[in-house]
């Protein structure tokens, strides 16, 4: 794998508020060799010393809260845990991405945005789920529409099940999107949605297929749900990733 194999905490959510520290021991000794937080407003003091310890990157997070929080306050917890890649992982009305005016909309918040986090030295992305891909615009997924109007420095983390749950051939569209995608949620399940994921390699999902269309992504593990033990599933999924490192 060309860059560490991270995990998205939203996956392991509820074990996380009983025992953090636990958890990401558990994590850390599967082998998974990073972590991508979806709250980094969170005691980022305590999370960093923790990551540190554990030998966990966290060279990614997403941040809700920059939607509707203080932009400073966001940036200064996010540089004290250490990430220099920031996604905004949702919150935007659904209708924004049906019609040519609303990605627009879009495409300039994520761009006020991503000056905001700048100064900062981090850089700002988007992460889709099925919204962003089933409205057509233009003939096309809305998502391909929105990453024309994006300023180059603005990157796409496409969730890979999303994508396909919203009807992308995802090959084709990492693809299309070419080097604007910089990160890839990696998660399997039977493609529908409102089922239970399952462990990465146990799904519907062309696993090898999607890492080989953009290689030099990062790549995150996330389950939003799960019918087993969830992290036992993360172990599985790496194990079933560190067959494909060649890919």
């Amino acid at each position: 794998m060309s860059r560490p194999l991270g995990v998205q905490l939203y996956t392991v959510r509820e074990q996380l508020a009983a025992d953090r520290n636990g958890v990401l021991r558990r994590i850390a000794d599967i082998g998974y060799d990073a972590v991508e937080p979806f709250d980094p407003t969170t005691d980022p003091q305590g999370f960093r010393q923790l990551t540190d310890d554990l030998g966990l990157a966290v060279p990614c997070t997403h941040a809700y809260a920059l939607l509707d929080q203080e932009p400073g306050a966001v940036l200064d917890a996010i540089a004290t845990i250490g990430a220099d890649m920031v996604v905004i992982p949702g919150g935007i009305p659904h209708e924004e991405f049906t019609t040519r005016d609303g990605l627009a909309r879009t495409a300039d918040l994520l761009s006020g945005l991503a000056e905001q986090a700048k100064p900062y030295g981090m850089r700002l992305g988007y992460h889709n789920h099925w919204w962003e891909i089933e409205p057509r615009v233009d003939g096309r997924h809305a998502l391909e529409v929105l990453a024309e109007m994006l300023p180059p420095e603005v990157f796409l983390e496409v969730d890979t099940y999303w994508a396909a749950v919203g009807g992308a051939d995802v090959p084709g569209l990492l693809g299309r999107l070419g080097d604007r995608v910089a990160a890839l949620h990696v998660k399997d399940g039977p493609g529908v949605k409102d089922e239970p994921h399952t462990a990465v390699g146990a799904g519907v999902m062309p696993v090898p297929e999607i890492l080989a269309a953009r290689p030099d992504a990062w790549r995150i593990v996330e389950l939003d749900s799960c019918a087993t033990d969830i992290v036992d599933a993360l172990a599985e999924s790496r194990t079933y990733l560190s067959t494909l490192e060649a890919v």
